[in-house]
């Protein structure tokens, strides 16, 4: 498996494309726009999009969706309880910003347990409710991309329709903090992080 991070939308909310090195076969997690660097990459690499994946359905993760799928034909994925977001101006927060934004429906629909084979390559859906209901992380190995649920010393705001901080603390602590301390945090916004150092020094979890 190999990781790219490009930064995307006027937010600059982390986008990653995931592939698998042997069948070249990939899938990318938050297309938040700039949809012309994301397939660009991917033509670069001769990667083959299988799937596109939403951590959950703000505009700044969601923004590139409809695009990326018309250019790649890739199945588009979200958790069942955030699906509702996708073509509701309010919840996904297009319409806070100033331009009310709805997206066609997703083609899978995720909860808890899942699995999403990518070549070789198995991403494991953990739900985590707290920033949104169906906000879910994705561990795949030794990574998990957290989305807007945990950052580098920080979590995701609860105060958006659908948020509740002791549910993003309780995500946190009882789903992620489980995971091995050598585990990258790939989050949807900011650097790297670890779950050894998060589970240390993020000032949320003490």
């Amino acid at each position: 498996m190999f990781v790219e991070c490009i930064p995307v939308g006027p937010m600059g909310a982390n986008c990653y494309v995931v592939a698998c090195n042997e069948t070249k076969e990939a899938a990318v997690i938050d297309p938040g726009g700039d949809v012309d660097k994301i397939l660009d990459y991917l033509k670069k690499k001769d990667l083959a999009l299988k799937y596109i994946i939403n951590t959950h359905g703000h505009i700044d993760h969601v923004a590139g969706n409809d695009r990326l799928r018309e250019a790649t034909g890739a199945m588009l994925l979200i958790h069942e309880l955030d699906a509702n977001m996708l073509e509701n101006t309010k919840l996904n927060l297009s319409a806070f910003m100033g331009f009310s934004t709805k997206f066609r429906p997703a083609d899978r629909l995720l909860v808890d347990g899942d699995k999403i084979e990518i070549g070789k390559v198995q991403l494991n859906v953990i739900h985590t409710p707290g920033h949104t209901r169906g906000g879910i992380c994705l561990n795949a190995g030794e990574a998990v991309f957290t989305g807007d649920t945990l950052f580098n010393g920080s979590i995701g705001r609860t105060d958006f329709p659908g948020g509740d901080f002791d549910a993003i603390i309780n995500s946190i602590k009882t789903k992620l903090l489980s995971l091995p301390d050598d585990t990258t945090v790939y989050p949807g916004h900011m650097g790297e992080s670890t779950i050894a150092y998060e589970r240390k020094y993020n000032p949320f979890l003490r």
